[in-house]
């Protein structure tokens, strides 16, 4: 018979293994940054579909209950995502963070209120990358020193792709251009670029009859070198703009709605965005 105590002893001596966090987000640079940090224990769950628009979208109930279901959602924040706001509010107990309030995030205000692609900044992803880490660490503390590891790699790997986008735009800092959407005052600032105005000012409004005619006069200073469509927006318009004069054209993806979402996507978000302002700018574009 005693042979038979002893797997049993061991069996209910062995912990069961935690079940891994639920965590969902928001947007594809914000799902990269977490699955970065999170690594090989779980994968987070992605809301927003590729090339969705962020501001206004209407949650399918499979979304409905992976929000009621988790235990962590990080976002940006209602500045992007309001309709996610309503959702947390009315179906999600999971605890929330607003990484636009991360300590250390540097915010930038446009006309009438503030800007929240602030991802676009290296500093800002820093930061978050920060923020994930430890939140992940006080919610799951047996593998805290995992998350905190992981997000160690990730900032080595974002200083490294921050130093080599810095010596690729440092020729083309002075080369103005027009964009269709104000949603790149992070990256244009972190990087002392010179762009000068935007065609649609605002998320939701398309640009008045007195914008158009300001961005006329502007291409017809010479002063812009190119003009950047989005890559999840219309592209003829801003065709139509340079459309028979010596403006280049290019086009620009400040959610990373062409990439494939996953612990890359961030860093390839950003390179993205400098190869196509180099490209461009400095007229070696096909």
């Amino acid at each position: 018979m005693n042979r038979f105590i002893l797997p049993a002893l061991i069996f209910f001596a062995t912990p069961l293994a935690a079940d891994p966090l639920r965590v969902v987000t928001d947007i594809a640079p914000v799902h990269s940054l977490v699955s970065t940090v999170m690594g090989d224990l779980a994968e987070p769950d992605l809301l927003l579909p590729q090339g969705a628009e962020p501001h206004d979208f209407q949650l399918r109930p499979s979304q409905m209950r992976a929000l009621s279901q988790a235990d962590l959602v990080f976002w940006v924040g209602p500045d992007l995502t309001p309709w996610l706001e309503r959702a947390l509010t009315g179906v999600s107990p999971a605890d929330r963070v607003a990484l636009l309030d991360a300590p250390g995030t540097v915010l930038r205000q446009m006309d009438r209120a503030q800007d929240p692609h602030a991802w676009l900044s290296p500093e800002n992803g820093t930061a978050w990358l920060n923020e994930i880490a430890e939140t992940l660490a006080r919610h799951d503390p047996e593998n805290a020193d995992l998350y905190r590891a992981n997000a160690a790699d990730a900032l080595l790997r974002l200083q490294k792709t921050e130093t080599e986008i810095e010596a690729q735009l440092a020729p083309i800092r002075d080369h103005g251009f027009i964009v269709f959407h104000d949603a790149y005052g992070y990256f244009t600032s972190h990087f002392a670029l010179s762009p000068l105005g935007a065609v649609r000012e605002s998320d939701s409004a398309p640009p008045s009859a007195a914008r158009m005619t300001e961005i006329n006069k502007l291409l017809a200073s010479g002063k812009v070198r190119c003009a950047f469509a989005e890559a999840t927006e219309d592209q003829d318009m801003m065709r139509d703009l340079v459309d028979g004069t010596d403006v280049g054209f290019g086009v620009l993806d400040p959610n990373g709605a062409s990439l494939s979402p996953g612990p890359n996507l961030y860093f390839q978000l950003l390179r993205s965005q400098a190869n196509a302002l180099s490209d461009c700018l400095s007229g070696t574009q096909d």
